[in-house]
This record gives C-alpha cells, structure tokens and sequence, in this order.
C-alpha cells in the first residue's frame, strides 16, 4: 500500500517544462499510489524540453479552465525557464496557485518554478530555494532564499536543480501524505 493512495496530484505546466523536472517527481508521486494529472493552459498536450532542445509531447489531463483546487490534494510545479515564464503570465494559473495556499495543501516548486510563486505573491516571509538564477528575485520579493537541496516550510517544498530530484522527490512524497499544513497560507 502506497503512502499517497487515494490522494491526487495536479501537475501545472505549460509548454518548456524541464522534461526530468516532470517525469521524475510524477513517477514517484505514482509509485506511492497517487493519480497524478497534468493541469495547464493548454488543452491537448504541452511539450518539453531537455536542456536547451525541445523534446516530448505529453498529454493534458485538465485543462486549467476546468480544474479546481478542491479536486486535488497537493500541487506540483516543475521548472525548465520557459513553463514558469509562461505560468507567470496567466492570472488563471497564479489564481490556481493561490488557492492550493489558501487551502493549506502542500505544493512544491522545483529550478525556475518558484518564479510562478513570486507573482502569485506566496513567497514573502517563507524559505525556499530555486536555481540560483533567480535567487535575488526571491529574496526581492521577500523571501528567505537557502542554497539546500530541499526546503520545507509548511507544506511548501522546493528544490534547485534535477541534481537534487531524489531528495525532492522523497520531500513531496512525505508532505502530500501528511496533507494539509496549518501555517500554509497566502
């Protein structure tokens, strides 16, 4: 019996997704018995990227214009620089993020993907870390940056790198198990 049996995941991406930054953290989320669904803008498939090459199509579970917070149990967002840059931009997408906060699910972000958390303005106050490019604009938007391999703060994960996806991935595992945190907020 899986830690995450009965819970379900929302994956939100948009195309440029980090393609490891995906498959890696939702083949462990699987492992554990969760049904993990990718939710975006996009209707039919997003496309990823490894590295600087554009790479695989994968397929849309839910559109972000019929997905709703109260479906999911955690939210997962990876990075690469063109999804996040993307994800910025769509109110709906940041409206989503906001809600998982409010709820007091746990949602993790992953290289870049903290940038969607900056403008859906979660992060002041709260550790994290990222890929070291956008370090200065966490700490701009208030944020306690840390160069770690994994950051909790209450139902808040986040990772730098695919280097540290098997630390990530074991974190998340562990905080959708334990389901809603009293001090995740907006």
């Amino acid at each position: 019996m899986g830690k995450l049996n009965g819970k379900r995941i929302a994956i939100l991406t948009e195309d440029g997704f980090e393609q490891i930054e995906l498959t890696s953290p939702k083949e462990a989320l699987k492992n554990e018995g969760a049904q993990v669904d990718i939710v975006s803008p996009r209707e039919k498939v997003v496309r990823s990227k490894k590295g600087d090459d554009w790479d695989d199509e994968y397929p849309v579970d839910m559109p972000i214009s019929q997905a709703r917070v109260d479906d999911y149990d955690g939210l997962l967002i990876p990075g690469g620089v063109i999804n996040p840059d993307k994800l910025r931009t769509n109110e709906r997408a940041l409206s989503f993020v906001r809600d998982f906060f409010a709820a007091g699910k746990p949602v993790a972000a992953i290289c870049h993907g903290p940038q969607v958390l900056i403008d859906a303005e979660v992060v002041e106050g709260r550790k994290l870390t990222s890929v070291a490019a956008i370090k200065k604009d966490l700490i701009n938007a208030k944020a306690r940056w840390e160069d770690t391999q994994v950051v909790t703060d209450q139902g808040l994960v986040t990772s730098r790198t695919p280097d540290d996806l098997p630390a990530f991935n074991r974190k998340i595992v562990e905080e959708y198990a334990e389901g809603k945190h009293t001090g995740q907020h907006v």
